[in-house]
Order: structure tokens, then C-alpha cells, then sequence
């Protein structure tokens, strides 16, 4: 079994579509055998799941993760347990031992404003998930990039 965390600190990420790091476990008769944290070399979104699959994950605990991620990481066959929050080597060692607190739902709302993805966000906020196409002044799962009606973030997901 190999289980990956998203990962930042120490803590697992709160956020699956922007993280930079995952921290690799190798579990072998039910303990962690090794562990490495792994650089995803800033693939987002729905390329981070071909870099867990490429990686041979198989299992991914994390915080807060889109429904397009969400999708792509079943299409992969990675067994997904978000919601996740603290420390990575705590979460690997309560999901070994069938303890861990997770959401089964795609929770994607870490803007702390209130807004769940696929809302119709006002002039100037930011969406981390891709529900909905942005209009100028609007950005898109903060990519830093603008889009007219009718063009994509380049996250395949629009």
C-alpha cells in the first residue's frame, strides 16, 4: 500500500488543487515502512492525480479537494479521505489503524467567506474549484489568470 498526504509543516494541506508537496508512505504488513515527501513540481488540479497514480499511490488524505479532482483521482483508482487536518504521520497512523475522521463529500470551501465551489462568486473573489466560468476581474482557483466569458484557466476543467 502506498498512502500519499498532502503536504506542508508537517500538516496536512489544506488544499488539494495548490499543493506543492505530498509526503509518500510505504505501508507494508499494516505500518509504515518508509516515508519520503515527494515535490509535485507545480502540476495542479487534475494533473496532481496522474502524478500520484504515476507515483504508484493507490490510497490520499488530504484537507479540502475540488469535484474535478475528486473525479480524476476515482478515474485513477486512488482511494480518496479528505477533510482531513493536522499532523500527516497522526493521519496515515489513525487511517492504518481505522481511526481517521474524514468527509466522504468534495469539500472545497476554504475560502472562508462563506462560498462553496461551483457558486457565482462577486467582482474579485476566487474559486478553488471550477463550477462556473469567470468573467473578467474573476480568477480561477487562483491561478493568478483572468478569463473572458468563454475561456478556461487551463485546468481542463471548464
Amino acid at each position: 500500500m502506498r498512502i500519499a498526504v498532502t503536504y506542508e509543516n508537517g500538516e496536512v494541506f489544506q488544499h488539494f488543487g495548490h499543493t506543492e508537496r505530498f509526503k509518500v508512505y510505504d505501508i507494508e504488513n499494516g505500518a509504515v515502512k518508509t516515508a519520503t515527501v515527494v515535490n509535485t513540481n507545480g502540476s495542479g488540479h487534475g494533473a496532481l492525480a496522474d502524478v500520484l497514480h504515476k507515483i504508484g499511490v493507490d490510497t490520499l488524505i488530504c484537507g479540502g479537494i475540488g469535484g474535478g479532482a475528486k473525479n480524476a483521482l476515482t478515474a485513477a483508482n486512488i482511494k480518496l479521505f479528505a477533510g482531513v487536518s493536522g499532523d500527516t504521520d497522526k493521519a496515515v497512523e489513525a487511517l492504518l489503524s481505522g481511526k481517521l475522521t474524514y468527509s466522504t463529500e468534495a469539500n472545497c470551501d476554504h475560502h472562508g467567506e462563506g462560498h462553496t465551489c461551483g457558486e457565482h462568486h462577486d467582482e474579485g473573489h476566487s474559486c478553488g474549484g471550477h463550477g462556473e466560468h469567470h468573467g473578467e476581474g474573476h480568477s480561477c482557483g487562483g491561478h493568478g489568470e483572468h478569463h473572458g466569458e468563454g475561456h478556461s484557466c487551463g485546468c481542463g476543467s471548464h
